[in-house]
C-alpha cells in the first residue's frame, strides 16, 4: 500500500501557482454550498509525515473559510476521556449536518500508537479494528462524507529531514522528539499502519494514501480530493443505502418473548417493604464501592406507557448520593440532536468513572417508536441493531455496568392505569392522546420488542424482562437485578 506512494510525485512551482487560484475558488463555493446540505463532512488528516499534516491543515484553512471549519486535534486522552469508552471523545465532537470538520490524531492513529506501545493484546487489537470499522460504517450509513488521507513520507525522506534539522533552524522547527522516535521505529510502525488501512478501507470510507515528499503535490492532492468528493456528493445527494436485510417481523407470526413473562407475579406489601429497604441499602453500598473503584453504571429503562418506569427510578435513586447519579429522560430529539447521528446524544450522556446514569427510554427508540410510527425508514432501523450492539459492547468493554430492563404490563392493566391518571390531579400531565393512539398499535410494538430482545440481548448486555402488573414486584426485581449487575462489574474491576 505504501510502496505505491513512494514513486516521486511532484508538482513544479509554476504549475502549482497556476492551479491554486481556481482550486481555492471552487473550494470556497463547495464549502458554502455545504452549509445548506443534509450531510456533514469529516476530513481525517494523519500519516507518518507529522509536519506535513499540520502544513496541509494550514493550507486548507487558508484556501477555505476557516470560520466554517471545525478542527479537532486529538492527543493522548485526558483524565475525563479515559473515564469513558474510547470512542466517546470522537462521538461528542462530530459535526452536525451542513458542517465540515477536520480531524487530526484520529481513532486510527491512536490505535496504531497503542499497538506499537506493546500494551495491547491481540484480542483487544482485533476488537479495536472492529470498532473502527463499525464507527466509520455508522457515519457513512447516516450520510456523513468521511474522507481519510494518510500522508506518507518514505523513510529516506524522513531521515533527510532529521539530518537537515541539525543544521537548519527553519527545518528544526518542523521536527521534534516524536519524529526521531518515529524514524527509529519506522520499520515496526509501517506493517501496523498498513494493517489498519487495509482493514478499515471500504467502498464507503476508503483511505487515500498521499505521497508527502513534495508539499505542492501533497496539498493539491488533498485539497483536490476534498473538492472532488464534495462536488460528487452535492451532485448525487445522499449515498446509496445498504441493501435491506431480513427482519424477524417479516416472518410468520410466532410466540413472542413478551408472551413468556409471568404477569401474575405478585409481592405482598410487608415482603415488599422489607426487600425494598434491604436492596436499597445493598445498592447504596455498591454505589460507594463503584465510586472508589471508578466503575460507572448505565441503566436503561424501557417499557410500555404507564408501566411504572418513574416509580422504579425513584426507588433506585432513593438513598444514593445525589452527586453520583443522573436521570436522563429521553423524548423526541431536538433540532440539534436531529442534525447528528441518532446515537450522538446518547454517547454524550455516558457517565464518568464511578457515576451512574439512568436512561428513561433510550437509543432503543430507533427500533421501537421510530420503527412503528414510521419515523425511521426500514433501512435505518434495521441497521440500528448492529450499531446498538457495537455501542453497548464498548460500554461493557470499558468496564462499566450495563443493565437493560423492559417493564411489561398487560393491555388491560395499562388501560386501568391510564384511567387512574386522568382522575389524579398530579398525574394528568402523564397522559395524552398519543398514549391511547399507541395502544392501537400494540401488536406492532410487541413484534418490535420481540426482535429487539432477540437481536440486542447478548451475553454481556442481556435484556431483563420484568413483570410489572404489580408495581411492587417490578421495583424489587429491578433493584435486585441492578445490584447483581453492578456487583459483577465490581468483581471484574
Amino acid at each position: 500500500m505504501f510502496e505505491a506512494a513512494e514513486i516521486g510525485n511532484s508538482v513544479a512551482k509554476a504549475d502549482y501557482d497556476v492551479r491554486v487560484p481556481a482550486l481555492r475558488v471552487d473550494l470556497i463555493n463547495a464549502q458554502y454550498d455545504l452549509r445548506h446540505a443534509e450531510f456533514s463532512v469529516v476530513v481525517v488528516l494523519t500519516g507518518d509525515d507529522r509536519a506535513g499534516v499540520n502544513e496541509t491543515l494550514n493550507v486548507l484553512h487558508e484556501w477555505m473559510d476557516p470560520r466554517w471549519i471545525r478542527t479537532r486535534a486529538f492527543d493522548a486522552p485526558s483524565a475525563e476521556e479515559r473515564e469513558r469508552p474510547g470512542f466517546w471523545r470522537y462521538w461528542k465532537e462530530l459535526p452536525r449536518r451542513g458542517q465540515l470538520s477536520i480531524v487530526i490524531g484520529d481513532w486510527s492513529t491512536r490505535a496504531i500508537l497503542a499497538r506499537l506501545s506493546g500494551r495491547v493484546s491481540d484480542a483487544h487489537w482485533a476488537r479495536t479494528l472492529e470498532h473502527i470499522e463499525s464507527f466509520e460504517r455508522m457515519l457513512a450509513d447516516d450520510g456523513t462524507l468521511l474522507l481519510k488521507f494518510w500522508l506518507h513520507l518514505p523513510k529516506k525522506e524522513l531521515k533527510r529531514r532529521l539530518k537537515r534539522a541539525r543544521t537548519d533552524d527553519g527545518a528544526a522547527l518542523r521536527v521534534d522528539a516524536t519524529d526521531r522516535l518515529l524514524y527509529e521505529h519506522y520499520d515496526d510502525a509501517q506493517p501496523v499502519a498498513e494493517q489498519v488501512l487495509r482493514k478499515t478501507s471500504t467502498a464507503a470510507t476508503p483511505w487515500t494514501v498521499v505521497e508527502s515528499t513534495d508539499a505542492h503535490y501533497r496539498d493539491l492532492t488533498v485539497a483536490g480530493g476534498v473538492l472532488a468528493a464534495l462536488r460528487a456528493r452535492q451532485a448525487s445527494g445522499r449515498p446509496l443505502a445498504p441493501p435491506a436485510v431480513a427482519s424477524a417481523a417479516d416472518a410468520d407470526p410466532h410466540t413472542t418473548v413478551l408472551g413468556s413473562v409471568d404477569l401474575a407475579a405478585l409481592l405482598p406489601y410487608d415482603v415488599y417493604r422489607a426487600r425494598l429497604l434491604e436492596l436499597q441499602s445493598r445498592l447504596r453500598a455498591r454505589s460507594r464501592k463503584a465510586r472508589k473503584k471508578g466503575v460507572s453504571s448505565v441503566v436503561v429503562l424501557e417499557g410500555w406507557d404507564a408501566a411504572g418506569k418513574g416509580g422504579v427510578i425513584r426507588r433506585i435513586v432513593r438513598g444514593l448520593d445525589a452527586r453520583d447519579y443522573r436521570v436522563v429522560p429521553v423524548g423526541a430529539p431536538t433540532e440539534e440532536e436531529s442534525a447528528h447521528h441518532y446515537l450522538w446524544r446518547f454517547w454524550k450522556q455516558l457517565p464518568r468513572a464511578g457515576k451512574l446514569v439512568i436512561f428513561d427510554r433510550s437509543w432503543y427508540g430507533r427500533v421501537l417508536v421510530e420503527r412503528v410510527e414510521g419515523l425511521a425508514s426500514a433501512r435505518e432501523w434495521r441497521r440500528a441493531y448492529s450499531e446498538i450492539n457495537d455501542f453497548e459492547d464498548q460500554i461493557v468493554e470499558h468496564g462499566s455496568a450495563l443493565a437493560k430492563f423492559w417493564l411489561h404490563v398487560s393491555p388491560d392493566e395499562q388501560l386501568r392505569r391510564f384511567e387512574a391518571r386522568e382522575k389524579t390531579p398530579y398525574k394528568k400531565y402523564k397522559i395524552g392522546a398519543d398514549d391511547y393512539r399507541n395502544r392501537d398499535r400494540w401488536d406492532e410494538y410487541v413484534a418490535a420488542v420481540d426482535e429487539m430482545v432477540a437481536r440486542t440481548g447478548g451475553v454481556e448486555a442481556p435484556w431483563h424482562l420484568v413483570p410489572a402488573n404489580d408495581k411492587r414486584f417490578a421495583r424489587v426485581a429491578v433493584l435486585e437485578t441492578l445490584c447483581g449487575v453492578l456487583e459483577r462489574a465490581l468483581d471484574r474491576a
